[in-house]
């Protein structure tokens, strides 16, 4: 696997991994009864991006370090 190759599949990997870790945690603002003027009631009272983030680097990491792995034994003659 190429170094170009393997930025693309981490890349790939880092959004599956943080679409997939995007709604853990997630409280609605009308759950904690503190709703921001201006907002949709229903949008996070706090994300938690920074620290999704660093789950999606980790995710990004495993599949890109799978995919190194796997791919030069499917094209292996």
């Amino acid at each position: 696997m190429t170094i170009a190759s393997a930025v693309v599949v981490f890349v790939l990997g880092w959004w599956i991994s943080f679409f997939a870790v995007l709604p853990i945690g997630v409280r609605g603002q009308f759950e904690d009864g503190e709703i921001t003027p201006g907002t949709e009631e229903g949008a996070p009272a706090n994300p938690m991006l920074l620290k999704k983030a660093v789950w999606a680097t980790i995710g990004g990491a495993i599949i890109t370090g799978i995919a190194a792995l796997v791919v030069p034994l499917l094209l292996a003659d």
